[in-house]
């Protein structure tokens, strides 16, 4: 399953901040990292966060496109849309 995310490098901690729409209406999730956008670092922590926040292991997870962009679709292996629900809420209605 696709999960989009908005990433907000040096942004002073690891969070993730829920969910928000862009202006066509779809559904993102916002995600602060601590880490400098340099060399992945970013990328890394994000999918870090993003497993421990799933309960998943960080392997289940990778950057399936927008690998140097602030919006990034990543992949998680075996997810449903119940689980991405019970780690980050409700989407946003469109």
């Amino acid at each position: 399953m696709r999960l989009p995310v908005r990433v907000t490098p040096k942004g002073g901690r690891d969070a993730v901040e829920g969910w928000a729409t862009d202006p066509e209406g779809r559904p993102y999730l916002k995600v602060r990292v601590s880490t400098v956008a340099a060399e992945g670092a970013a990328n890394a922590a994000v999918l870090v966060l993003l497993a421990k926040t799933l309960k998943r292991p960080k392997s289940a997870l990778r950057i399936a496109s927008g690998e140097t962009a602030r919006v990034k679709m990543i992949e998680v292996e075996s997810a449903t849309e119940a689980d991405f629900e019970a780690a980050f809420g409700p989407k946003p209605a469109p």
